[in-house]
């Protein structure tokens, strides 16, 4: 009987906790920018010959260093076709404002997402999900992330990317190719041995997604993206929606110690995070994206602290 007991314990403790405890009207928002990115791959960023801050890229800067308070004329630009976007969407606004709240007790970290979706155009890209809010987590053992948070997973050859337009390849990260070039890192991958030990090592992005239906109903998502983006069964993680016609106020929220391949959430250590919102029942890169935002848990100085409720 004791065993049995410890052991439902443990599984509890693995339990995706719900965030209705939360007193949001006690914390903070951040306004963030979420932009239409079209075809700007990692790629592009690295490239001197497109990209024109690509030599302060390579040099150490990131993207938001660069490019903070730019989000709202890039999104309008990109989306146009006048840059990076061989299929311009008509009517479909350049860029999404979230204000976002992130907040931990004991057992969780939750993160809050409240925007307006404006008129999106139905692309019918995604029949059963019109709306999908999505974070990317990256620490320390993806140093490439801390300035450049999803677009190190953002390839030139991913589906419907530049040199993608045939296949289904998902997002990957650059050091499990055995090459990378211009035009991406195709699919031939790093030895056995080599993989194993980046993996080992740490070297994995993590991701929480709420899936949202027309009539407001919401599904919890989780995944992965090493050598490509895997969705794990049983995902410890919750979504909660309120709101309706495009009005959303999204919490996602994951135990600190959900076990491996999740990320340990420990207090005091860095991490960077980014942003995704597909809307208008649209799939793959026909997002918005934010650009890379840095993430603290109880205290220290970074773009979002989760203070302690």
């Amino acid at each position: 009987m004791t065993i049995r007991i410890a052991a439902l314990a443990c599984i509890g403790s693995l339990i995706s906790v719900p965030a209705l405890a939360v007193d949001w009207n006690g914390v903070a928002a951040k306004q963030v920018v979420l932009f239409y990115p079209g075809q700007t791959s990692w790629e592009y960023l690295l490239s001197t010959g497109e990209h024109s801050g690509a030599l302060k890229f390579r040099d150490g800067k990131g993207c938001h260093n660069c490019h903070e308070d730019e989000e709202k004329t890039q999104g309008p630009l990109l989306i146009s076709g006048q840059k990076n976007e061989p299929a311009p969407i008509p009517g479909k606004p350049g860029f999404i404002t979230a204000n976002i709240k992130m907040a931990q007790d004991d057992k969780a970290l939750y993160v809050r997402l409240e925007f307006d979706e404006g008129q999106q155009p139905d692309l019918k890209m995604d029949p059963d999900w019109s709306t999908k809010v999505t974070m990317m987590i990256a620490d320390a053992k993806v140093p490439e992330g801390a300035r450049a948070g999803c677009w190190v997973t953002c390839h030139d050859d991913a589906a419907r990317m530049a040199g993608g337009a045939v296949g289904d390849r998902t997002k990957y990260l650059g050091k499990t190719r055995a090459k990378l070039s211009r035009g991406g890192g195709g699919d031939e991958l790093k030895p056995a041995d080599e993989l194993a030990k980046l993996s080992a090592d740490g070297y994995v992005m993590e991701y929480w997604q709420a899936k949202i239906s027309p009539t407001g109903k919401a599904s919890a998502v989780a995944g992965t993206i090493f050598d490509k983006r895997q969705e794990l069964k049983n995902p410890q993680v919750t979504a909660e929606v309120t709101g309706a016609k495009g009005n959303w106020a999204v919490t996602l929220s994951r135990p600190l110690a959900a076990g491996a391949p999740y990320k340990e959430l420990a207090p005091g250590k860095p991490y960077t995070i980014g942003f995704a919102i597909h809307s208008g029942h649209s799939a793959k890169r026909f997002h918005y994206v934010s650009y890379e935002h840095s993430l603290v848990l109880g205290q220290g100085n970074a773009d979002f602290v989760a203070a302690k409720k």
